[in-house]
Parts: C-alpha cells; structure tokens; sequence
C-alpha cells in the first residue's frame, strides 16, 4: 500500500478578504475530491487574504497509482485561472516504510 501527499503553495487573483478567498479555495478542493476521489482541503495561510495552501492526499495498492493521481491534481491546480500555483511538494510512502 502506498500513500502519497502533495502540498500546493498558490497565490490567489484579486481577493480582498477572508470571505472572497474562501469563494475562490472551496470549489478547488470540492473539484478535487469529487474528480479524484482524494482527500484535500486548505492547509496553511488560513490568515492571509491571497495565499492559500491547498494539501492532497491518496492512497492505492502501487506507486504508479499514486503518482499519476498527484499528478492529475497538480494539473487541475496550476490550469486554475484564478489562481497561480507558486510551488509544490510531494511525499510517497509505502507501508513499510
């Protein structure tokens, strides 16, 4: 079994408060989960008005898998017009790590 985690560092377009962010990050990680069938939601810079974090999580029986579903959300996430995605970082691990 294979888990594998990708956090997504992104700034957001013309957001002036808490309120617009939140309007801008709840369909990402709704198309997110609903698309992948992930585990995701907004992470970190939960006080700043155009940075969010945005963390994924899957799990499957092999790391191409995995791999290719991270992949397919990173995708999604750096397409996003009203977002710009500045970095990302990935973690595999395996059940016997």
């Amino acid at each position: 079994m294979f888990t594998g985690t990708l956090n997504a560092d992104l700034l957001l377009g013309d957001v002036h408060s808490l309120k617009g962010k939140r309007a801008v990050v709840r369909p990402i990680v709704a198309e997110l989960r609903r698309r992948y069938a992930v585990a995701a939601a907004e992470v970190g810079d939960q006080d700043l008005h155009r940075r969010v974090q945005v963390g994924v999580a899957t799990v499957a029986g092999d790391a191409a898998q995995v791999t290719d579903v991270l992949d397919a959300c990173e995708r999604l996430l750096a397409e996003r017009p009203e977002v710009t995605l500045l970095s990302t970082h990935r973690q595999l691990f395996s059940d016997t790590d």
